[in-house]
C-alpha cells in the first residue's frame, strides 16, 4: 500500500451490497407542489411528500414531531407513510456539482443547501446561518418557498440556487432500508 491515496471523492449513493434493494424506490409517485407559509421548508417538504401516500396531512402535522435541524427526527416523521432518509456522501460543494448524478438515480431526494456562504462559527444564539431544503423527483425540483409557477417545480438543470453550498443530501428509502437514518 505504499502508493495509495486518500480518495478525492465518492459517489453520491455508494452501489448497493449484495442482497440490498437498489432502486429508484419512488420513481413513480406524483407531487402536488404546496408553498411554505412562513420558515417551514421542512415540515411543509415532509408534509408533501408524506401526502403523496395518500395521507391526509399539513406543515403543522409535522411541526409537532421534528426539530428542523434534526434529520433524524425527519426521517422518523416519515416512518407512518413508509418512507426513510438515507444520507449520500457529500460534502460543502455547490449543488451544481450533485445535480447530474441526483438525476441519473431517477428518484426521490432531499437537497439541503445554505442560503448564504456559511460562517465557520455560530451567532450569539447558536445559529450558523440559514439553510433551505427542496425535494429532487427524477429530474425536477420543488421549493417550497417558490409559487410553483415561479420557479417551485423546475427541471433540476434550471434551477435558479444550484450555485449554493451542499449541507445535507438524503435519498428517500422505503421503511427500513439497511441505510437509513
Amino acid at each position: 500500500m505504499l502508493n495509495w491515496k486518500p480518495n478525492a471523492n465518492a459517489p453520491l449513493w455508494d452501489a448497493a451490497a449484495v442482497g440490498e434493494i437498489q432502486g429508484p424506490f419512488f420513481s413513480d409517485i406524483e407531487i402536488k407542489h404546496d408553498r411554505q407559509i412562513g420558515p417551514s421548508c421542512v415540515a411543509t417538504t415532509l408534509a408533501m411528500i408524506a401526502r403523496t401516500t395518500g395521507a391526509d396531512v399539513t406543515p403543522d402535522d409535522f411541526k409537532k414531531v421534528t426539530n428542523s435541524q434534526s434529520p433524524h427526527s425527519w426521517s422518523n416523521a416519515l416512518k407512518p407513510y413508509g418512507m426513510q432518509l438515507a444520507y449520500c456522501n457529500h460534502d460543502l460543494r455547490r449543488v451544481e456539482h450533485y445535480i447530474d448524478e441526483l438525476v441519473e438515480h431517477d428518484d426521490l431526494f432531499f437537497l439541503c443547501f445554505y442560503s448564504v456562504n456559511p460562517p465557520s462559527d455560530p451567532d450569539e444564539k447558536g445559529k450558523l446561518c440559514t439553510a433551505h431544503i427542496v425535494t429532487l423527483h427524477k429530474d425536477t425540483i420543488y421549493d417550497t418557498a417558490k409559487h410553483s409557477s415561479s420557479g417551485g417545480v423546475i427541471a433540476a438543470h434550471d434551477y435558479a440556487r444550484l450555485e449554493r453550498q451542499t449541507k445535507r443530501i438524503f435519498r428517500v428509502v422505503p421503511l427500513g432500508h439497511p441505510r437509513c437514518v
